[in-house]
């Protein structure tokens, strides 16, 4: 039994006793006594009362010299914050005076209006065994029981990122990747999980509380695939290679060419590519899965839906931009975008972007001139030059997020322009016809159309808006991100970290570039 205490009244005055605790019951909390003597209005003295709920003598200590009339038994209920649970704290009698019965604490309780989940059995038990200053539950509502989101497992690895290996002479395999996800025919490649929906809950007022709305998901499927008759289960219609493609499952097979020149031109293919050779100045390769070139590529135009893997590399005016991940040997002179990842021995004048890492290792291991952005890091051994190299390092920010959102503003400007333009000729057209004005067809067809144009561009200006909202609550949602130095970072090199920026004016070396108390300082590795 936990310790209380009880209100004694003598001929000296009123005081209280305290009783200990017994077994396994916690001791009196002395702000339960102020508690009780603020609630009756009873006035005391602080250090007593302290004194005597810490001593819990077997005596009574008095607190007020003067007599107060006796208190009865006392309840006091309290409901938690969420309204599931009632609790009831019951104070003793005075010496000789009344106590309570069950029926006035089901009475309390309905004026409250506590009507549901009424423990009898506690209260019951209460009246048979009473145990004071306890907190005892006398009702209880039913928890929401939360239902969950429809899921969509994938039996494959969907977030493949290029990880060259660093061979012990200083240079790197950029051969043994393990980019592709080979599968055979009749492979699960996906499974659905339906959605559960919740069971409602009721608290302790009788009140229904509503679980949380569930999502709903489908298996989505591209070429190549089969979906099972009940929707639940997605395999391989052929083997080939598997990938996640504008938000879709496909399985690709390979297209294998000599060389990409005049022999072959342009080449635009739904599968993956692999030249053997190199791609000619000026030719283009188009893939929706990956692009895999064994030889050189200069001044060529590579867009695969997937990874782009170049084993020599990439210079003079090339144009190359993969959905997933690219590994090249290294990038000079050229434009290289990517959703993923991007690793290569050395970057240098370029422009490269990538939707998560770039990292740049090897022998050489360095960024030169140009700029480089990524969303969430940049790791090299050298950024910048000893000549100085105007070189930009950026991260913080998904790029393609920013991107879009140019893109939006653009699209938003231009039709709140046209609707300006075009919104005199309705306003007049809509005050001559309220005034009886009569049209010819033709003016009427006329305003029509301008009447149906201006609908469709708020509507667009709208579209547009909720994408703009989302899309920042996007990028203000990235994650930290930071910028790695192995080597050394030259002078004349920006490091932007989101909208901070530092210029390098020193050699720097071994460190981290980081956002520390809203400015882009050092770090160590």
């Amino acid at each position: 039994m936990n310790g209380y205490f009880q209100l004694v009244i003598t001929e000296q005055g009123t005081g209280i006793k305290v009783y200990p605790p017994t077994d396994d019951g916690t001791p009196l909390n002395v702000n339960d006594v102020r508690d009780y003597l603020d609630d009756h209005k009873i006035e005391y003295d602080v250090v007593v009362i302290n004194d005597a709920v810490t001593n819990a003598a077997d005596d009574v200590v008095i607190f007020t010299s003067a007599k107060i009339l006796q208190e009865r038994e006392a309840c006091k209920f309290d409901v938690s914050k969420d309204r599931m649970t009632v609790t009831a704290f019951f104070y003793p009698p005075s010496e000789g005076a009344e106590l309570m019965d069950e029926k006035e604490v089901y009475d309390s309780l309905a004026y409250r209006k506590i009507t549901y989940g009424v423990n009898k059995e506690n209260i019951h038990s209460f009246f048979e065994h009473r145990q004071y200053c306890t907190e005892i539950v006398v009702a209880a509502g039913d928890p929401v029981k939360e239902g969950t989101d429809a899921k969509v497992e994938l039996h494959f690895n969907s977030n493949l990122r290029a990880k060259p290996t660093l061979r012990e002479d200083g240079s790197v395999d950029y051969f043994n990747l393990n980019l592709i996800n080979n599968v055979e025919q009749g492979q699960l490649l996906a499974t659905l999980h339906p959605e559960v929906p919740g069971e409602p809950g009721t608290n302790v007022y009788g009140e229904t509380i509503k679980p949380h709305g569930v999502k709903p998901a489908q298996i989505k499927y591209g070429k190549n695939t089969t979906l099972s008759e009940d929707k639940l289960t997605l395999t391989a219609a052929t083997a080939g290679h598997v990938t996640v493609k504008e938000g879709k499952i496909t399985v690709s097979d390979v297209l294998t060419l000599e060389n990409v020149d005049v022999s072959t031109g342009n080449i635009d293919y739904e599968g993956s590519v692999v030249v053997k050779g190199v791609i000619a100045t000026n030719f283009s390769v188009k893939a929706g899965g990956n692009i895999v070139v064994k030889g050189i590529v200069e001044g060529a135009s590579l867009d695969a839906g997937a990874d782009v893997i170049l084993e020599c590399g990439a210079k003079a005016g090339g144009n190359i931009s993969a959905g997933g991940n690219v590994v090249s040997k290294f990038i000079e002179n050229a434009n290289v975008s990517a959703k993923g990842s991007i690793s290569s021995e050395c970057i240098l004048h370029s422009t490269v972007i990538s939707g998560t890492e770039i990292n740049v290792t090897g022998k050489r291991g360095f960024i030169a001139g140009g700029k480089v952005i990524a969303a969430d890091l940049i790791k090299a051994k050298i950024l910048g030059s000893e000549m100085g190299a105007n070189t930009v390092i950026e991260v913080g920010a998904d790029p393609t997020v920013k991107l879009r959102l140019k893109e939006l503003q653009k699209e938003m400007t231009a039709a709140q322009k046209n609707i300006e333009g075009i919104k005199p000729t309705i306003e007049g057209f809509t005050k001559m016809l309220k005034a009886g004005a009569k049209f010819t067809p033709d003016q009427v067809a006329n305003a029509k159309k301008l009447i149906d144009l201006n609908k469709s561009l708020t509507e667009s200006i709208e579209k547009d808006s909720e994408e703009y909202s989302e899309l920042m609550e996007k990028l203000a949602e990235q994650k930290e991100a930071e910028v790695v130095v192995e080597g050394t970072a030259y002078p004349g090199t920006t490091v932007n970290i989101g909208e901070l920026s530092m210029i390098v004016k020193k050699p720097v070396q071994y460190s981290r570039f980081v956002v520390k108390e809203g400015d882009v300082r050092l770090a160590p590795i």
